[in-house]
């Protein structure tokens, strides 16, 4: 079926006929448009690899496909592709844009450039075994602690986000009390426990604990490490992940901050660890604020606004997905909580959009087909009509709500810039 362990049995039946008739040149490829299943599908590939021998180590090709355009686009990519590097898998990427082609070469360089500073090379003894189960997600038991401030973290409530001060003191003055997108804690307010996991460390309080500045590990290896010896101590507390754990001497380019916060947050994020987030390595406040919450969406696990699924085209695209993505945004953005796919064609939209909740797919030229689910609902819709379709489709599913008052909504617009 359509998981991880499916898309495996998949792959290795084709590679046995492959094999069958001698041939060995290729690669193989499990992609997916949800990072967090891409990373379970590769891990799986590979497990599966190994059991049945150094013959079958054949190369391996990463990509988040269909990941979108624009910061979510690179966040997504980012998510799959880096975390896998990280842990030292794929031989060949390719990061997936509904954006001109070479801009997709220039994220996967700055890509492949950070992976360096994020991969563990340090040799840790008397390592506990893994809290985290790599084929399957599942959130890490945690227990639930109140902030004097009334915030929730840990146990079944979502992933909250926090700031420094110095961020909370450049944004609450523009934030509006209706906007999704605030901070749900102060690091100098809460009552939080900075431990070196590579020690042996006590905590005594029901608070917040997280790794301090200054470990000279790599985030996702020292997070790691922290939640394996909270298991093995019988530690429930809520997790404070950071994207860094040092200032660097002059601000990182803001594509470079939202890269390595992607890797090193999403990253454990997909691993179930973390009970919340804080990015401190892109300097804005704004900026930074924003991109705790989009690397929360990106990795599935809150929804603030309208996802998107969106392939990079190819010569069976059927119409301009550049152009009408924009269109299809410029309607339906304000939709918290909808998945809407925007797929070229019939050959691989059905299938690789699968967890949207509507979608938009050429089926001929000038035509397009719409989906619920998986369900293909109306077929051969004119170019010109098919946006106003899909909005009438959506309300006819009761998932529309009709967008704030202009006014309103360009207030809101400057709230994080």
């Amino acid at each position: 079926g359509d998981t991880p362990l499916g898309m495996v049995e998949s792959a290795l039946e084709f590679a046995r006929i492959a094999r069958k008739n001698d041939f060995h040149n290729f690669v193989f490829s499990m992609k997916s448009s949800n990072p967090k299943v891409m990373i379970q599908c590769y891990r799986l590939l590979v497990a599966r690899l190994r059991e049945l021998g150094p013959d079958w180590n054949y190369p391996i090709h990463l990509g988040v496909t269909e990941a979108g355009d624009g910061e979510d686009g690179r966040i997504k990519s980012a998510i799959g592709i880096g975390s896998l590097l990280a842990d030292g898998l794929g031989e060949t990427i390719r990061v997936s844009l509904t954006e001109d082609s070479p801009n997709e070469i220039r994220v996967c360089n700055d890509l492949l450039a950070q992976i360096p500073h994020l991969y563990n090379t340090r040799e840790l003894s008397n390592v506990p075994e893994i809290s985290w189960d790599p084929f399957e997600y599942s959130r890490r038991e945690s227990s639930e602690f109140v902030s004097p401030e009334g915030s929730q973290f840990g146990a079944t409530n979502p992933i909250r986000v926090v700031v420094t001060r110095d961020t909370w003191n450049k944004v609450s003055p523009r934030i509006h009390p209706s906007s999704d997108v605030k901070p749900e804690g102060i690091y100098e307010d809460l009552p939080i426990t900075e431990v070196d996991p590579t020690e042996n460390f006590e905590i005594v309080t029901d608070g917040l604990v997280t790794v301090a500045d200054g470990v000279s590990l790599p985030p996702i290896a020292a997070f790691r490490l922290l939640a394996a010896k909270l298991k093995q101590k019988n530690l429930k507390n809520p997790i404070l992940l950071k994207d860094c754990f040092e200032f660097q001497t002059e601000p990182l380019a803001p594509e470079i901050a939202l890269l390595r916060a992607s890797v090193n947050l999403g990253s454990l994020i997909c691993d179930g660890i973390g009970d919340a987030i804080m990015v401190r390595g892109e300097s804005g406040g704004g900026q930074s604020l924003k991109l705790a919450y989009n690397i929360l969406q990106a990795a599935g696990s809150r929804s603030f606004k309208t996802d998107y699924v969106a392939c990079p085209s190819c010569g069976r695209t059927l119409f301009n997905l550049q152009e009408v993505t924009a269109k299809i945004k410029d309607r339906t953005d304000h939709l918290k909580g909808v998945k809407i796919a925007i797929m070229g064609c019939i050959v691989n939209g059905p299938g690789e959009m699968a967890d949207a909740d509507f979608g938009y797919v050429g089926g001929a030229p000038g035509k397009i087909n719409l989906y619920v689910g998986k369900t293909p609902v109306k077929f051969n819709i004119p170019e010109g009509e098919a946006v106003d379709r899909l909005v009438d489709l959506i309300r006819e599913n009761g998932k529309w709500v009709d967008p704030m008052q202009k006014n309103e909504k360009d207030g809101l617009a400057h709230d994080l810039i």
